[in-house]
């Protein structure tokens, strides 16, 4: 087992015994926590400085369980989802109402399945999805390194998982699937284009008369 490993390893541990735990995604390095454990929760908006009424993103490992965090998922979120994940793509959707109320402060959910083996190995061994915040202290740069997030989170998390640069250089970008019309909400590692290229692509095979509109 190398050293990456065992990082992983006792990410896992501390994820499940309720702790909070930086790790290298393919857009940037996250701060995360077990989903379903409120108090680990509460620990990430209190080290981000985080105003409590933005909620943050799950990480899920696969699509197969975007329905147990979402529902009244449309053709196109699904149409997205599959283009784009894994990848650099966060998707504003329904929640489900079996989430709890600290994961929504709203009826909205934003998910993503990143595209780094140290982040999707996370979520598998942990079995739940996962938060999936910027590590770094809200307003000030996202992170793309280990010693990055170091500086800006010191002591107030429980592991800083090293595994190298962030290979995307940025945020994901964050479309909202909740209404007929996509909306963009942040220009990320996925061009606007990109974004449009894919809603063409979608509703010109569904023959939706939308398409015109794009």
């Amino acid at each position: 087992m190398n050293a990456l490993q065992r990082q992983i390893e006792n990410g896992v541990r501390i994820l499940k015994q309720g702790g909070i735990v930086v790790f290298p995604t393919d857009t940037v390095y996250a701060l995360g926590a077990d989903a379903f454990k409120p108090k680990a929760v509460k620990r990430i908006y209190e080290v981000k400085k985080r105003p409590r009424q933005l909620a943050f993103p799950l990480l899920i490992a696969d699509m197969s369980q975007l329905t147990a965090v979402a529902e009244s998922i449309s053709g196109i979120a699904w149409f997205l989802a599959s283009h784009f994940w894994p990848g650099g793509l966060t998707l504003v959707l329904p929640k489900a109402d079996s989430l709890p109320a600290y994961l929504a402060r709203e009826s909205n959910i934003a998910v993503r399945v990143p595209d780094h083996p140290v982040c999707l190995a996370l979520i598998q061994c942990l079995g739940n999805p996962i938060i999936g915040t910027s590590a770094n202290i809200s307003g000030k740069p996202a992170t793309l390194t280990a010693d990055e997030a170091r500086r800006q989170l010191g002591d107030g998390v429980d592991l800083i998982i090293d595994g190298g640069k962030s290979p995307g250089g940025g945020e994901s970008t964050i479309v909202d699937v909740t209404h007929e019309v996509p909306v963009t909400l942040r220009q990320g590692v996925i061009t606007q284009y990109k974004i449009e290229e894919a809603c063409k692509e979608y509703y010109e095979v569904s023959n939706d008369a939308y398409c015109s509109r794009l």
